[in-house]
């Protein structure tokens, strides 16, 4: 459970506050035995609903990993929750996991979201829950989803040609790179221009974070994905590094110094972004951070015992509730404009993120200078606030 006592007594809310957010609302388990490539005889599917208190529609992600669980899934819908009420957005939190291997074809992985959307039709085409990607799925997995609903704000993250909003692959990177810049100059006193950056992760959100950041000036000294890490002092070229991915992959075999992921985690650099997997700055590896800010670009990735240490020893870390929220921010505008049928421009939706996150950024701050709390302990406060004046309004408190 993200929120505590202390959280409630900063805004003056009710105990009975932590009994209604303590456990989701509903959670559904289910297998697809049908719609599955070769090789799989059933996959389990988690879907939780963790608080529709600003909703329905209940928002959230679909990830497909063969080790997602219903634990972690629940983890995740918590954290939606406060991320849509960070941001005022008019959402429950929810979250979808596949478990199923993120690395199988497209073919493969086509068939089995046509089985996740078949099975649960009703919760899609009623509008209950409007799904987006996540770790394991992209504009071509919401596209399946699509297929099968055939109603445009039924899910979002779509690619553009049937209805997907432009900018959104890139929004949550931007939305990371905009508060790392705004982070950079209130933490650290220095411009991008004289900042050094590692990145763990490579994938969506950690290649166009890197490429947003490397334009605006930052030297992106250390990037890893699941194959191991690259280093390189006088930074990266993030423009050629792409394209090796792109081409190949992984970022392996790109002209640079080898090192590992714990070792990216350590490096001497001015920001450190987890952008991967959650729960890498824990116990061990928190103590050997050398960074001077951690911008959270990956859903929780630091562990309750990490933050502690990371606390205690004075380095300012950005909330993923904060920081990585670009992505929901764009997902409200396509859902908003695919029932409107209205078009937008990518820079119109990347001046939309820039906007609500740099006024969030300012509020976040502003209340944890006053109440002397961390920026973690301010966002949440402040998202549990929202929710608290939403559930007054709707009887629940």
């Amino acid at each position: 459970m993200l929120i505590n006592s202390q959280i409630l007594d900063l805004i003056g809310a009710p105990e009975r506050t932590l009994e209604l957010l303590s456990e989701p609302d509903r959670v559904i388990h289910f297998r697809i035995r049908r719609y599955l490539p070769p090789g799989h005889h059933v996959v389990h599917v988690f879907v939780v609903y963790h608080n529709t208190a600003r909703g329905p529609p209940y928002k959230g992600g679909v990830r497909m990993s063969s080790h997602v669980t219903l634990e972690e899934t629940i983890q995740l819908a918590e954290l939606m929750t406060y991320k849509n009420a960070l941001m005022d957005l008019p959402f429950g939190g929810a979250k979808a996991g596949i478990a199923a291997e993120s690395t199988l074809s497209r073919e493969a992985k086509s068939m089995i979201m046509h089985g996740f959307a078949h099975e649960l039709r009703y919760e899609l085409t009623s509008g209950n829950f409007v799904p987006g990607p996540d770790l394991g799925t992209g504009p071509s997995e919401m596209a399946d989803i699509f297929s099968e609903t055939h109603i445009r704000e039924s899910v979002t993250g779509k690619p553009v040609g049937i209805g997907g909003l432009p900018g959104r692959l890139e929004a949550t990177g931007y939305g990371v790179a905009v508060i790392t810049a705004r982070a950079v100059r209130e933490f650290l006193k220095k411009e991008l221009s004289e900042t050094t950056v590692a990145v763990q992760g490579f994938g969506n959100v950690g290649s166009w974070l890197c490429t947003f950041l490397s334009e605006w000036g930052a030297r992106i000294v250390g990037v890893s994905d699941v194959s191991g890490g690259l280093y390189d002092p006088n930074g990266l070229n993030i423009v050629e590094l792409r394209k090796h991915a792109q081409q190949t992959g992984s970022v392996q075999g790109f002209e640079a110094q080898r090192i590992s992921n714990e070792q990216l985690l350590s490096l001497d650099v001015d920001v450190l972004i987890p952008a991967a997997v959650g729960a890498v700055l824990n116990t061990k590896s928190a103590p050997e951070v050398r960074a001077r800010l951690v911008i959270e670009a990956a859903n929780a990735p630091t562990t309750p015992e990490g933050d502690k240490i990371l606390t205690k020893r004075r380095i300012p870390v950005v909330p993923d509730i904060l920081a990585n929220a670009g992505g929901v921010i764009a997902s409200y505008d396509e859902w908003r404009k695919g029932k409107s049928g209205t078009r937008t421009k990518r820079e119109e939706t990347f001046d939309t993120i820039r906007s609500i996150l740099s006024e969030t950024f300012d509020h976040v701050l502003e209340f944890a200078d006053e109440h002397k709390v961390s920026m973690r302990t301010a966002a949440l406060a402040l998202a549990t606030q929202n929710l608290v004046e939403t559930m007054r309004s709707r009887g629940w408190l």
